[in-house]
């Protein structure tokens, strides 16, 4: 343990050495945060607005089983394949022979876990509280936009905090092929057999996702109503009816 603490601390391994081609730790987690960071936005386009829809009309659930089936799918098996059939359309030009399978990767490593409590926070929205809005003169669009959501935060953020925590995790991957990322210590390390640079990059990965885990908790505290959260309520129940009327007072001043 030693060995990795000496690593860690080593200042040539926190900036780059454009001699010897090393990459260091800031730029290494740079890489490593935009190629999650990408991952993540394209699977939140996919599976937010896909799994809103689902709980809403309460159709097509079998698309939220399909996608949990992702979750059996071997990464880099199929990292592999795609890039065996990808990789040679730009060898030689560029890195996106790479990236683009590591990004489909991690993509269906997202969608899972967003679509799952998506649909699920939706759907678990106490059909009080609908008849409620509705009752006031709420649209469908409406009841989705300003009582099933805000409802649902909750357990939208828990699946995109899940999705965010492999994603980063298994975003070392990206270092199976020349590309940057965290997991090109583990990678070199394990070539090199040098066993102190393999664990430091995998204790900087593990960091770096609690960290991440952390600032995505006070987006969360921010964003859910106190309302939906709980926090700061004097009152430990609340009828369906006042919470839709709550709900919507809290949307309508911001």
């Amino acid at each position: 343990m030693s060995g990795v603490i000496t690593w860690l601390n080593d200042p040539a391994h926190w900036r780059d050495r454009p001699a010897d081609s090393f990459v260091g730790i800031p730029s290494q987690i740079v890489n490593h945060l935009e190629y999650s960071l990408i991952a993540l936005g394209i699977a939140l386009v996919i599976a937010l607005p896909t799994g809103l829809a689902i709980g809403h009309s309460g159709r097509a659930t079998w698309v939220v089983a399909a996608a949990n089936a992702l979750r059996s799918i071997p990464g880099v098996g199929l990292l592999v394949l795609l890039a065996v059939i990808i990789a040679p359309h730009f060898y030689g030009r560029t890195d996106l022979g790479y990236l683009i399978p590591t990004e489909i990767v991690l993509v269906l490593i997202a969608i899972p876990s967003i679509l799952a409590n998506t649909y699920a926070g939706v759907d678990n929205v106490d059909p009080a509280v609908r008849d409620a809005a509705r009752g006031m003169g709420m649209s469908g669009g409406e009841v989705l936009r300003q009582v099933e959501f805000p409802n649902s935060l909750p357990l939208i953020f828990s699946g995109f905090r899940s999705a965010t925590l492999q994603v980063i995790a298994t975003a070392t991957i990206a270092s199976y092929f020349p590309l940057g990322g965290l997991g090109r210590f583990i990678y070199d390390g394990y070539h090199q057999q040098d066993y102190d640079q393999m664990v430091s990059g995998g204790i900087l990965v593990a960091l770096l996702a609690v960290l991440v885990d952390l600032v995505l908790s006070l987006v969360q505290r921010l964003c859910v109503s106190r309302g939906v959260s709980g926090r700061f309520s004097k009152t430990p129940t609340q009828d369906p009816a006042t919470a839709a009327l709550r709900t919507k007072e809290e949307v309508a001043t911001g």
